[in-house]
């Protein structure tokens, strides 16, 4: 087998590989999460034994939860959610994530841990320093607040990620805002502040770290802020003035995410590498449909937040259509809302696509969960 035949080969069973990690069905299947489960402990070299795992809640505390190295992000939210009283029908509102810690107070949400994933075999396996596995609420739509009011521990850890988020400033609330939220914390009246912050700038938004993008020229600095149907950016301009553009959901078409190759990246003592991602999007702007490049390391989180917001949308347009049925994943299963046989899983493969190489195209749904494919799997 020449190289160029080998690299073909990888790339079509990775992009095998990407597209059914996304398939609802697939994953409703035991055999093959039991499957993926497999290869994750043997890509990393890990066996299946009893072992304790951390996991940071937003205001800085962590639970300890006592799991098996083989048990996947579904089990482990069960094990979490039994010790801290969330009521497990809640489940599907949070989600465990990869999360870096900075020494000067400062976060950075690294991805989204898929259903499938082994969060001890994620955490081991993590090249970044300072890495933890993080329990955050997930949904970009902030009214879904209103689904939680009734467990008193849902309320809790969305109250706790709204104060984290005003502190790292991912939320923006006005000085009387501030203020009167400020007051609402010492009463600790935990209700009041939640529906007070559903008025703040960004609230419930997932902002990735500073990047670049091609927009309005490229090379621009860009902040992203996702949520609530919106991607909000805040663009440095070559002369350093800032400019504030939002981009509505509702005209994107679709969005590609492509691997452009690894990089060496040395930070401080600290050699490793990193993969260099670019996520684009088409979007209607004037009548026309134009690329929209975003360069940054968080492509994958990205592209899941986009997704997760199309799958809310799909799930509001269920309810105002009563006559209609699609199927909604939720950890690894599905619920079904009495809605038209409207190909979610399809409509979610029209929107997204992964480029690995530069290559083929594929579903970008999970980024190096099964590690890269060597020359012995081929």
């Amino acid at each position: 087998m020449t190289t160029a035949m080998a690299d073909e080969r990888r790339d079509q069973l990775e992009q095998y590989l990407q597209n059914v990690t996304v398939d609802p069905n697939m994953l409703r299947s035991d055999v093959f999460v039991d499957f993926l489960k497999r290869v994750q402990l043997d890509t990393f070299g890990i066996t299946t034994k009893k072992a304790s795992l951390d996991i940071f809640l937003p205001d800085g505390r962590s639970i300890q939860a006592e799991i098996l190295t083989s048990d996947t992000v579904e089990r482990v939210l069960e094990v979490v959610s039994h010790k801290i009283g969330l009521c497990r029908e809640l489940l599907g509102y949070f989600g465990l994530f990869l999360i870096r810690f900075y020494k000067e107070g400062k976060l950075s949400v690294m991805k989204k841990l898929a259903d499938f994933e082994l969060p001890y075999v994620s955490l081991r396996s993590s090249e970044v320093e300072n890495c933890k596995v993080g329990l955050r609420k997930w949904y970009m739509d902030p009214s879904l607040d209103s689904m939680l009011m009734d467990c008193r521990a849902a309320v809790k850890l969305i109250y706790m990620q709204a104060i984290q988020d005003i502190e790292k400033e991912w939320a923006k609330p006005t000085q009387l805002q501030r203020q009167k939220l400020e007051a609402l914390q010492k009463e600790d009246n935990q209700t009041k502040f939640l529906e007070l912050s559903q008025e703040v700038q960004h609230y419930g938004y997932m902002q990735l770290d500073p990047c670049t993008c091609d927009y309005p020229e490229p090379g621009c600095g860009a902040i992203l802020s996702v949520g609530n149907n919106e991607i909000s950016c805040s663009i440095t301009l070559p002369d350093n003035q800032t400019q504030d553009i939002i981009f509505q959901m509702n005209r994107v078409k679709c969005w590609q995410v492509t691997f452009l190759g690894t990089l060496l990246d040395t930070d401080g003592p600290q050699r490793t590498l990193n993969q260099n991602l670019e996520l684009r999007f088409q979007y209607s702007e004037d009548s026309r449909w134009q690329w929209f490049v975003i360069y940054t390391k968080q492509a994958f989180l990205l592209s899941s937040c986009l997704k997760k917001m199309i799958s809310e949308k799909m799930v509001k347009q269920a309810a105002e259509n009563p006559e209609m049925q699609i199927e909604v994943p939720e950890q690894g299963k599905s619920k079904k809302y009495h809605i038209q046989q409207s190909q979610q899983s399809q409509s979610q493969k029209d929107y997204s696509s992964f480029r690995p190489r530069k290559s083929k195209i594929k579903i970008a749904e999970v980024d190096c969960v099964l590690g890269n494919i060597k020359e012995e799997g081929l």
